[in-house]
Order: structure tokens, then sequence, then C-alpha cells
């Protein structure tokens, strides 16, 4: 149970946020419009939550091995060696992500003034970039865990997206069939 949380946590942080940002912008429409009242602080924390559930959505694209890359070089090599060049682009990607966290971490926990607060809000912006040195940490870990899967357990990751795209041209090419 404990590690289906933590193997989903970023899917299931992304449905927590989207859910409590589109409620708050719904109330904010509702209030304005049919009452005339507009609540403050709601775009901001809007604006926050999204922003949270961007960064927390992309390291959940990185678990589902769902991120866009660049692959067409890989057509020109021979297939037994393309995983090498995954590898080192991966290797490249969890040391920006590192390189990244680490500036992230020093801006947020030592450069940043503690006295600094959102406008409306008022909380401390530490809390809300928070996320920059958290979300790089996720990806780096979710980067290191799709490579254990792929080479150390030779497990397929397969691209959410294109497993649906196969989907649908085999449910077209057996509906042609069909005809």
């Amino acid at each position: 149970m404990i590690l289906k949380f933590l193997d989903n946590m970023e899917k299931y942080f992304c449905q927590l946020l989207l859910a409590v940002f589109v409620c708050i912008l719904f109330a904010q429409i509702v209030l304005r419009e049919v009452f005339g009242y507009s609540i403050p602080w709601s775009e901001e924390l809007s604006v926050y939550l999204f922003v949270w559930f961007a960064y927390f959505g992309a390291s959940f694209a990185v678990r589902k091995s769902a991120h866009n890359r660049v692959t067409f070089q890989y057509k020109l090599l021979p297939k037994n060696k393309v995983w090498i060049f995954e590898l080192l682009s991966d290797i490249i990607w969890l040391i920006f992500n590192l390189i990244i966290m680490y500036f992230c971490y020093e801006f947020v926990f030592n450069k940043m003034n503690s006295f600094w607060k959102s406008q409306t809000v008022g909380v401390p912006m530490k809390y809300v970039y928070l996320i920059l040195p958290l979300a790089f940490a996720l990806m780096s870990i979710r980067v290191i865990q799709v490579n254990y899967i792929k080479f150390i357990q030779h497990k397929t990751i397969s691209d959410p997206e294109a497993e649906a795209v196969e989907e649908l041209l085999h449910k077209d090419h057996f509906e042609a069939e069909k005809k």
C-alpha cells in the first residue's frame, strides 16, 4: 500500500491540486458573476497551486517515461546500441536535475529573505518556491527509478501516449479488415 502510494505520489498530488485550484477558480467566478463579490486571494493561490501542479506533473511524466524526447537520431543507430545513448542522455538529464536542484535549494533556503511574503495570501514565499528543489529531486529519483526498471529489472516502460496511439492504430486496422 505504501509502495503503491510512493510510486504514484505525484499523480495523487496532481489530482488534489487540480481539484483544489479548479474549485477555487469556480467559486471565484460564481461569486464575482452572481454576487458581485471577489475573493482577493483566490487568483494568487490558484497560480501557486497550478505551478505546484505543473512541477508534480513533470515528475509524474518522468515516472511514466512520458517526457518529450528527441529520438530521431536513434533510428540511425543499430538497434542493439540505442540503449547506450538513451542511458547517456538520462545520465546527462540526471546531472542537470541535480545541478538545478542544488541552485534552487541554495536560493530557497540560503538566499531568500524570510520576510518575503505573497501579496494577498500572506504565506512566506519560501513555501511557494519550495516546489523547485522538491520537483527536481523527485525528477532525479524518477530518472533513476525508470532506468533501474529498464536496465536492471529488464522491464519495458512504454510511453502511455505511444500505447494509446498504437491501440488506435490497431483498432483502425482491425475495423478496416472487418469491412
